[in-house]
């Protein structure tokens, strides 16, 4: 089969690999029908993230049609239309038992090279390194996917691939981010990183009844969508974000503020970015945490983190004594996506949101190399891209 892999940083080639086969019982193979790239593979094309090994089979947003189940398998039948989590995730352990489906203590083979580096293994993901796993990913013409009969959700005949695809990850992550600000009527929610994770975080704070959101980025293209949002924008290279933060609420701050941006933060945003550039090529640190920094300090006493960008290592020179002295919480994870699938699906039937409007790019898996480097120079106005093998 033709699939996308991993040779090295800024190296993706579409390529024959070999099929995939039925491992366990409780396996599916589909046949993939949509992908998409996410900016969390971006940090594997960039070469952030370690464990990546040339031939890895990429992607984790993933939707298609069943071919095969395993024998033990009584959830799936071949014919079915399935949406796939990134998120991998038994259904039978004490978190996936508890919601808390990315924290599955049996889905990462490789468990014991995640705890040496974050003291615990997260759940195993598809198509995201070997210290996750080792999976083979999406961004292919079939998938494997582990313990199917817990994970994949069945799509209703009416709706589109476009409409449910971004179930896998990005709708939930930005609704999950969402949701962890506890939002009340009234409330400015503040969002960093307007890309696809950002711009479903802004839709959702409203779905859940925030007042306002303030979103910052620099793009024009991905400006223009939160404005049509309702969204009011900032562009962090015309603007000093916690002044104007600080003026739109009064100075206050904002009730909560979304990190929907994570490692690689613009490294030509300030001072501090740039020394984090510096300090990540001489392997002198591991990430490029600005945009948290910031939003802890635009965050209103009592306010919430909410931080959905990923982030693979030690931060440097966090204004902690800033959270505690202000009393700020923090919520974070690789978001839990099964815990969200029903209630989502369900909001889009009734219609209260259409995932495809974050679309801009459609091509087939042949493309995928140059949309790659495409979504990341941020090229052709380029959003977020949707392959169909």
């Amino acid at each position: 089969m033709k699939a996308l892999t991993w040779h090295g940083k800024g190296d993706i080639r579409c390529e024959s690999v070999p099929d995939p086969r039925i491992e366990h019982p409780r396996d599916a193979i589909i046949k993939v029908t949509a992908c998409a790239i996410c900016g969390s593979d971006l940090h594997l094309f960039n070469g952030v993230m370690p464990s990546m090994e040339s031939g890895d089979v990429l992607g984790h947003e993933t939707m298609g049609e069943v071919v095969e189940v395993g024998a033990g398998n009584q959830a799936l039948k071949p014919g079915d239309r399935v949406v796939v989590p990134f998120t991998i995730a038994c259904g039978e352990c004490f978190f996936c038992t508890r919601g808390f489906h990315s924290g599955c203590e049996r889905s990462n083979p490789n468990a014991e090279q995640a705890r040496k580096l974050w003291g615990h293994s997260p759940a195993g993901l598809f198509g995201y390194s070997h210290l996750l796993g080792g999976y083979a990913g999406g961004q292919a013409e079939y998938l494997r996917v582990p313990f199917a009969d817990a994970g994949p959700i069945k799509v209703p005949a009416g709706l589109s691939d476009e409409q449910v695809l971004f179930l896998s990850d990005i709708f939930p992550t930005g609704y999950m981010a969402a949701e962890f600000c506890n939002i009340q009527g009234g409330d400015t929610i503040a969002v960093w990183g307007c890309g696809p994770v950002g711009q479903f975080a802004i839709r959702s704070a409203f779905l859940l009844g925030a007042e306002r959101v303030i979103a910052i980025d620099t793009v024009p293209e991905r400006l223009a969508l939160a404005r049509q949002a309702g969204a009011e924008t900032l562009d962090f290279r015309e603007e000093d974000i916690y002044e104007r933060i600080q003026q739109m609420t009064h100075g206050r701050g904002a009730d909560a503020c979304i990190d929907a941006v994570g490692t690689e933060a613009d490294a030509t945003a300030s001072a501090d970015s740039i020394l984090d550039r510096v300090k990540t090529a001489t392997f002198l640190g591991t990430d490029r945490p600005h945009v948290l920094r910031q939003a802890i300090h635009c965050c209103r006493n009592f306010g919430t983190v909410s931080i959905v960008g990923v982030y693979g290592g030690f931060l440097d020179k966090i204004p902690f004594g800033s959270a505690i002295n202000r009393g700020l919480t923090f919520r974070m994870a690789q978001t839990p996506v099964q815990r969200y699938l029903p209630g989502l699906l369900r909001r889009i039937e009734a219609g209260e949101i259409d995932p495809s409007f974050v679309i801009t790019h459609r091509a087939a898996l042949e493309d995928g190399p140059d949309l790659y480097k495409r979504f990341r120079d941020k090229e052709d106005g380029c959003i977020k891209v949707v392959l169909k093998p």
